[in-house]
C-alpha cells in the first residue's frame, strides 16, 4: 500500500471511512507509520462525536462530511498548509546579514565573534558564510587556513548539493562555528553567480543549521540583494565618520526603494566612544532610526584576537566581549519553552 502511493509521497490522503471502518483505521495508522509526512483526511456521512474521535485517534488530522464540498476541502486544505508552513518556518535558521556602511568598518571581526560566541557560549548550531569576492578574511579571524573549497564554488555546484557534498566545504572552528570560506584569491573576473542558485544554497543550509550568518561585503550587487531579501535580519555596521554615516543613509535609501522592509535593519556603530567627533544623537538624526548596538572601541584587543584566531578566549574580560555577548544572547539565547528542531522529513504544501 505504502509504495502504491509512490515517490515522492502525496501531501493528503483521503481515507474512506463507510465501507470498512475497522479496516480504514487500520490504513490510517500504517500510513501515518509508515510515511508520517502525509496529511490524513477521514472521509465519511457519520458525522457524530464517536466516529469523529475514532477517525482522530488513528492519525488522521481532518474529518471531512459526505457529500463533500469545495469549501470544506479548500478549508482543511489550508489549516493543514498553515500548519506544515509553521513548521518549516520554525525549523529554518535565522539568517543574519552582516554589511559595512564601508571597508574598514571591522564586519568580518564582528561576524567571526558573533558566530564563535552563537556556537560556544550558546551552544547554537551555527554557520558563517564569506560571500567576499575578493580576498575574504573570516577564515584568516578563525585562523583556518587549510580549507579547500570556497563559498562562491558551493554555489555553482547546487546540482550536486546534499549533506555529504556541504561537508567537503566546511571548516570548523574550536568554539564549534562552522565556516565556508572565501576564495582566497580574486575571483572579481568570474561571472555574477546566478541568484535563483544562491537562494537555492541558502536554502538548503537554513534547513541544517539554527544560525546562519552571512560577512558581505559593502556592495549593494545581486548577490548581495539576493542574501539581504532572504534574511531575517541585516545589520549595517558604521563607524562614528561622516563618509560612514553618509553611506549608511545611501544603503538604506536604495534598500527602501527595493521593498526591504526598515524594521529588518539594524544599525550598528563600531569602535563606539562617548567623545566621538560625530555624537550618537546626530547619526540617529542623519540616519533617521535608533542606533540597535554599539560596540566599544577596543582596537589593540581586537586586532589580538585576529593575531591568535579565538574570538572568545582573548577577548574573554573585555568590553568588547561583553557587549557582543549580550548582542549574541539578544538573538541566541534558547528560552525554556523553545523545542528541539523537528528532524523528521520536512514537507510544506505550499513549497511544493
Amino acid at each position: 500500500m505504502l509504495e502504491q502511493l509512490g515517490s515522492p509521497a502525496p501531501d493528503v490522503c483521503l481515507i474512506d471511512f463507510d465501507q470498512d471502518r475497522r479496516g480504514a483505521a487500520m490504513l490510517a495508522e500504517r500510513i501515518r507509520s509508515g510515511l508520517p509526512s502525509v496529511a490524513l483526511f477521514a472521509v465519511s456521512s457519520q458525522v457524530h462525536p464517536e466516529a469523529i474521535l475514532e477517525a482522530m485517534r488513528c492519525g488522521c488530522g481532518e474529518y471531512l462530511a459526505k457529500p463533500l464540498d469545495r469549501e470544506q476541502v479548500i478549508s482543511a486544505m489550508l489549516r493543514i498548509g498553515a500548519q506544515r508552513k509553521e513548521k518549516v518556518d520554525q525549523s529554518r535558521a535565522q539568517l543574519v546579514a552582516f554589511m559595512g556602511a564601508k571597508g574598514g568598518c571591522g564586519v568580518t571581526a564582528l561576524a567571526s565573534q558573533m558566530g564563535a560566541l552563537l556556537a560556544g557560549a550558546f551552544s547554537r548550531n551555527t554557520l558563517l558564510i564569506d560571500l567576499h569576492p575578493d580576498f575574504g578574511d573570516a577564515a584568516l579571524y578563525l585562523k583556518l587556513t587549510k580549507s579547500r573549497y570556497n563559498f562562491f564554488e558551493l554555489v555553482e555546484n547546487i546540482d550536486r548539493l546534499d549533506v555529504d557534498f556541504l561537508q567537503s566545504f566546511l571548516v570548523k572552528h574550536s568554539s564549534g562555528l562552522d565556516l565556508i570560506p572565501a576564495s582566497e584569491g580574486s575571483i572579481t573576473g568570474r561571472e555574477g553567480l546566478p541568484t535563483i542558485a544562491l537562494s537555492q544554497t541558502l536554502d538548503f543550509l537554513s534547513l541544517r543549521y539554527e544560525f546562519v550568518l552571512a560577512d558581505l561585503p559593502p556592495s549593494l550587487n545581486a548577490e548581495n540583494m539576493t542574501v539581504i531579501q532572504e534574511c531575517n535580519q541585516l545589520y549595517l555596521i558604521t563607524v562614528a565618520e561622516v563618509a560612514a554615516v553618509r553611506n549608511v543613509v545611501r544603503q538604506l535609501e536604495y534598500l527602501g526603494n527595493h521593498g526591504v522592509p526598515r524594521q529588518k535593519i539594524k544599525v550598528v556603530v563600531n569602535r563606539h566612544q562617548k567623545n566621538n567627533a560625530i555624537t550618537d544623537a546626530q547619526i540617529e538624526k542623519v540616519v533617521g532610526q535608533e542606533i540597535y548596538w554599539r560596540i566599544p572601541n577596543q582596537y589593540p584587543q581586537v586586532v589580538k584576537t585576529i593575531y591568535e584566531g579565538d574570538p572568545i578566549a582573548q577577548l574573554s574580560s573585555s568590553e568588547v566581549t561583553r557587549s557582543l555577548k549580550k548582542w549574541a544572547e539578544a538573538i541566541g539565547k534558547k528560552t525554556g519553552t523553545e523545542t528541539k528542531k523537528n528532524e523528521g522529513r520536512i514537507l510544506g504544501l505550499w513549497n511544493r
